[in-house]
């Protein structure tokens, strides 16, 4: 890959990283509410969905910090 695809595709991965962060923290904020509106089950059945974002966040990290690692050797 040349030196503009890489740097399209690192911006790609963390622009991605920072949604599903963003979903996760959306999620989070339900749950607390949730909870402070004193149904911790649902806030607790809630938070459960950050699961997904969170994983998703890590491997686009991951991804971003392999491909960088790569174009630097």
């Amino acid at each position: 890959m040349d030196a503009k695809m890489i740097e399209a595709t690192l911006k790609m991965h963390l622009a991605e990283m920072r949604a599903r962060l963003e979903q996760a923290t959306s999620i989070a904020k339900a749950a607390e509410a949730c909870a402070d509106a004193g149904n911790i089950e649902k806030g607790i059945e809630i938070a459960l969905d950050v699961e997904q974002p969170i994983y998703e966040a890590s491997n686009f990290l991951n991804a971003a910090s392999m491909i960088h690692r790569i174009n630097k050797t």
